[in-house]
């Protein structure tokens, strides 16, 4: 099976990109499954409801989110009422929505996913390393196949989150920082991995917005508007090739596709 996950979504242009470029993609690569972070496609802050079902149109099965995921007002009555947009799992106890899914699949085993954040450089949450021993091994229960969104700064704690669950899960991708990284590989026990998918949108900026704002911001510290930029439209992410027997990974290979 080919599962694709696709980086962060920023905006309309992201939107835009996921709607031209995925059946590109499933024909290409034969794809079984997608998975898309969408936390950033309302206007590059959070995701809402609409969005959530031209996301579901487009052809995504899954969507993952990260520490964006309450830039909306609605999007808690989302997360309660809709299993298959997640936030991440090490929220504490009594957070609306679901940090992980068992997604039924017509012609194979299910897909289980989990949506996990860190806690370097981030807000503060529950412990994800403890949280997903015990997650995986409940979610193999359901299928081999299992796929980690990990919303993370800090590259050592993606690396050793991959490391950790090597073997368990078919793959880690990793979201957050919107510049996709060049270390994409299977690891030694059988998980796909890749420190981070980048970004689904306009790359013609500084991290899918505008220059200008974010200029002014680093000279003045004064606030400023940061408005989602517009050239040069690009969807990344990862394809991995997934054992289903198994739930290990074959191969993963890096995607870095432009809009016409």
């Amino acid at each position: 099976m080919k599962l694709l996950f696709i980086g962060d979504i920023v905006g309309e242009p992201g939107r835009r990109a996921v709607k031209i470029l995925l059946p590109v993609l499933r024909e290409r690569h034969g794809l079984g499954f997608v998975i898309a972070n969408g936390e950033n496609s309302a206007g590059g802050n959070g995701i809402t409801a609409a969005l959530a079902q031209e996301l579901f149109q487009s052809g995504v099965d899954v969507i993952t989110t990260g520490d964006h995921v309450w830039d909306q007002k609605e999007t808690a009555g989302l997360l309660a009422r809709e299993p298959r947009v997640l936030r991440p799992a090490n929220y504490p106890p009594g957070v609306p929505g679901n940090g992980s899914v068992v997604h039924a699949r017509p012609d194979g085993p299910p897909v289980a996913v989990l949506n996990l954040q860190g806690r370097t450089f981030m807000p503060a949450l529950e412990n994800p390393f403890v949280l997903a021993v015990a997650e995986v091994r409940r979610l193999r229960e359901s299928t081999p196949v299992v796929f980690v969104d990990f919303h993370a700064e800090a590259t050592s704690e993606k690396i050793a989150m991959g490391r950790m669950l090597d073997g368990q899960i078919s793959g880690l991708v990793g979201t957050h920082t919107h510049v996709q990284t060049a270390d994409e590989w299977v690891l030694p026990r059988g998980t796909a991995y890749l420190t981070d998918a980048g970004f689904t949108g306009p790359h013609d900026g500084i991290l899918g917005r505008e220059v200008e704002p974010i200029v002014r911001r680093f000279l003045t510290n004064m606030p400023q508007r940061f408005e989602v930029a517009s050239g040069r439209v690009l969807l990344q992410g990862a394809v991995i090739d997934i054992d289903e027997a198994t739930g290990l990974a074959r191969g993963i290979t890096r995607i870095s596709e432009p809009l016409p």
